[in-house]
């Protein structure tokens, strides 16, 4: 009996990728460290779970743009609570072979494709729901692993 090992190479484009500035105010993409809500690096403690993205800071209303080049996959609803209705939104994104969401954000649009540095939408009014929180935006990439590096 004779055996076959297939090797299978997995080449992703997305390895060096640096991602462009994701908020207006904010051009080196300052991530969110820590405030009376917690703290907002990968794999941050969340009562019994996890933090499964990475927080980027971005001022209540400000204009947020595509960090790399991007097909828009519809909208995100973040929530179920309805408390929190005020920055229930978000996009799904994907480019240069990644699937991310950006978490807090008002959509321009949903769907079609945005250049890098295009604007995609604005950040919602994150004080309204949790006062005192670094207002960011957050990024979770769709299979949940860290987005640190692209940052």
């Amino acid at each position: 009996m004779r055996h076959v090992v297939v090797l299978l190479a997995v080449l992703c484009v997305c390895d060096g990728l640096t991602f462009g500035p994701l908020c207006s105010g904010n051009p080196t993409n300052k991530r969110r460290t820590s405030d009376n809500w917690g703290r907002g690096e990968y794999g941050a403690r969340r009562g019994s779970r996890l933090h499964q993205g990475l927080d980027i800071v971005c001022n209540d209303g400000s204009v947020v743009y595509a960090p790399i080049d991007v097909t828009l996959n519809g909208k995100v609803i973040v929530y179920n609570d309805p408390k929190k209705a005020a920055i229930n939104s978000g996009i799904n994104l994907q480019g240069e072979g990644l699937c991310f969401k950006l978490f807090y954000v008002q959509p321009d649009r949903t769907s079609g494709t945005v250049r890098k540095g295009q604007r995609i939408g604005v950040m919602l009014p994150m004080q309204e729901v949790y006062p005192g929180i670094t207002s960011h935006v957050h990024v979770q990439m769709c299979d949940r692993s860290d987005p640190t590096k692209y940052f």
